[in-house]
């Protein structure tokens, strides 16, 4: 430092040689450093979204139950009383199979095939992964993969099958979330209840039953293998068009049974020698067609919400149908070609309301249209019923005395089938013969209105309207209905409710619906009922009804012939006290047959129906039939007095009777 007074020296710059040169290289270091870590977050910021993206939009795992159902087309498989199928609509799902229930084989087959380590990874197997990607890579394409049987289920039943990174990646992340809900034994019947055997087969059961007609329990080494040979390529291996090729790969799966223990060496020479025998298709009725497309109805109508795969079991009598189906159509190509009727429908429900027989037409597949449940047609005269049990209501009896005779009501005039008028009769009488005059003077006594309220209750649902003319059947309905109302004569009053649907399961065994016990509502008074009763067996057994030619051996019947105008539609709706049942028989475009009425073609027809539904019952007596019987023919003598005296009156006065000798049987 200077001292005071004197000149302060000057500092010396010390120059470094490449000084400047050191500062610039400074400056580039710490860009670069710089750069490299803008480099690194954003390839570390890009990883991130990457991974992120992997499962960007990833669907939730269903919940355990749920899987047993998802991605299920529609289904529906049925099944007669004893457990026999009838028919399967849509893929064949199977039942529900548990591990526990298979000899170890099964299962195994399926782990040598597909899943060699299936026990000891946690859903997806990274050894695996690791050794197939490096063969792909090696190879230039992908010749190798390592799904698990997890890793299948997911991609089978929660994602789809592209082959993409995302999905994959998806997969491995949803195939352990999914074992740690499930036990590996549970996750593999899971596996064998939902894996793709081809030709519309799921689930192990299915394909045992189809190829081996067999359970899968009961599945030899050999069949097997086989089995686990088809999810590789279950078309192309299908064991019907292609059993060399699937027993190339059969082979490949003994091997793997012996490498990891499963069989002995011996075992497996003895599974490839084995003969294997793949059975029929199985072969369905095709004419049941009817009753189950009208079950399928019914199923729709009761369960809010359609599973994706139901075992629904049916009321029909498989035995009785393709008798009485056979017959009928037998019937029908002779009798009912010579009589110019081209369909008939027929329809048998016993006691308790099971529908044991259901014919909806001549030929399934020639038309699936069912004229039991579907074809709304003119009853005729199979109404009168109905008016004559409104009227016991309003206090008249069987036995009450009625004028044949003409009648107007608002510009109508109703003539009998003959054109003829009979004079004085009984309410039994008229019923008997079917006369048209007194059956619409009793809906006009007691009301069009009443009319249609008892039909109703009886089991009518179609509606109906209040026209004179519904006293003779001129309204529509369908023999579903008008047979199921005759079911309340049948049972002395008790309206009859008739089902097709026994049960309803899923194909794990879950029961959806069982068909309830229940006390039959009661719509008529069991006296009334005996009259009517009565009244209806004279028609089937009297020298003067119009349906003599419905009788069956043995058994009393009850019934009512019907015929449309011009003979469009004849019916005969009859019971005895085991059955009540209903014959059709027209042309579905409306044209007229050759005069055939109730009387004719379909109570032969009902006869020889019933005649096969009765083999083997024990004859019981019906409600008021014989009651009926003696009553009213008491009746007839008291009253045979007034008729000959009114006929008297009247010839007197110039009016022509027609002769009661000889009655017309074959009118309505």
């Amino acid at each position: 430092m200077a001292q005071k007074g004197e000149k302060p020296q000057a500092q010396r710059v010390i120059t470094v040689p490449g000084g400047g040169f050191l500062s610039r290289h400074g400056r580039v270091v710490r860009y670069g450093l710089l750069a490299v870590l803008v480099l690194l977050l954003g390839a570390g910021g890009w990883a991130f979204w990457k991974w992120r993206s992997l499962y960007a939009g990833m669907p939730k795992l269903p919940e355990v139950a749920e899987l047993w159902s998802v991605k299920r087309e529609p289904a529906i498989e049925f099944i007669d009383r004893d457990g026999n199928t009838l028919d399967v609509r849509g893929p064949r799902y199977g039942r529900a199979t548990s591990v526990d229930a298979l000899p170890p084989h099964v299962p195994q087959a399926f782990i040598a095939a597909e899943d060699k380590r299936f026990y000891e990874h946690d859903g997806a197997d990274d050894a695996a992964m690791a050794r197939a990607a490096w063969s792909n890579l090696r190879a230039g394409e992908t010749v190798s993969g390592a799904s698990t049987l997890t890793q299948q289920l997911i991609k089978n039943l929660v994602l789809d099958s592209r082959q993409t990174v995302k999905r994959k990646a998806q997969e491995v992340k949803l195939a352990r979330e999914l074992e740690t809900k499930l036990s590996k034994d549970e996750i593999l019947s899971l596996y064998l209840n939902r894996v793709y055997f081809g030709a519309g087969l799921y689930g192990i059961d299915a394909a045992a039953r189809y190829y081996f007609g067999k359970e899968p329990a009961k599945l030899t080494v050999a069949e097997a293998a086989l089995l686990a040979a088809l999810p590789k390529a279950p078309s192309k291996l299908n064991l019907r068009e292609n059993l060399e090729g699937a027993k190339t790969r059969q082979a490949y799966v003994l091997k793997e049974m012996v490498s990891l223990g499963f069989i002995r060496p011996s075992e497996a020479e003895e599974a490839k020698a084995e003969a294997i025998t793949i059975i029929d298709p199985p072969t369905y009725d095709p004419q049941l067609g009817y009753a189950l497309d009208a079950a399928t109805e019914r199923v729709k109508a009761m369960l809010p919400r359609i599973p994706g795969d139901l075992v629904v079991t049916v009321s029909i009598d498989t035995g009785l149908q393709e008798k009485i189906q056979k017959q009928l159509a037998e019937r029908m190509a002779k009798d009912g070609a010579a009589e110019g009727a081209s369909q008939v429908s027929a329809l048998v429900i016993d006691k308790d309301g099971r529908v044991v027989v259901l014919v909806g037409g001549v030929d399934y597949t020639s038309s699936e249209f069912n004229r039991v449940t579907q074809a709304k047609r003119q009853p005729g005269s199979s109404f009168k019923p109905f008016v004559y049990a409104t009227a016991l209501e309003d206090g008249y009896t069987p036995y009450d005395v009625f004028d044949d005779a003409p009648i107007t009501i608002d510009k109508w005039k109703p003539e009998n089938y003959t054109g003829q008028f009979l004079g004085p009769m009984t309410m039994s009488e008229a019923l008997t013969r079917s006369i048209n005059t007194v059956a619409a003077e009793l809906a006009q006594l007691t009301s069009e209105e009443r009319v249609i309220e008892t039909a109703r209750r009886f089991g009518i649902t179609t509606k109906l309207q209040p026209f004179p003319s519904i006293a003779l059947g001129s309204q529509e309905v369908t023999l579903w209905e008008l047979t199921r109302a005759f079911g309340t004569f049948q049972s002395g009053g008790l309206r009859l409710d008739p089902y097709l649907i026994e049960k309803i399961e899923d194909s794990r065994g879950t029961v959806l619906y069982t068909r309830p016990t229940y006390d039959r509502d009661r719509v008529y008074s069991e006296e009334l009922d005996k009259d009517m009763n009565g009244m209806l067996s004279r028609v089937v057994n009297s020298e003067i009804g119009t349906g003599g030619r419905a009788k069956i051996r043995n058994w009393t019947v009850a019934g009512k012939t019907g015929t449309s105008q011009d003979w469009r539609d004849a019916w005969f709706i009859g019971f005895t006290s085991a059955y009540v049942g209903g014959i059709w028989v027209g042309n579905d475009d409306d044209t007229p047959m050759k005069k055939v009425t109730g009387g004719g073609l379909p109570a032969d027809l009902w006869s020889d129906m019933m005649e096969l539904a009765h083999v083997g019952k024990t004859p019981e007596s019906l409600i008021g039939a014989a009651e009926g019987a003696q009553v009213s023919e008491a009746a007839e003598q008291r009253i045979a007095f007034y008729r000959g005296l009114s006929q008297a009156f009247s010839i007197a006065a110039g009016q022509q009777y027609a002769n009661r000798a000889t009655p017309d049987r074959y009118q309505p």
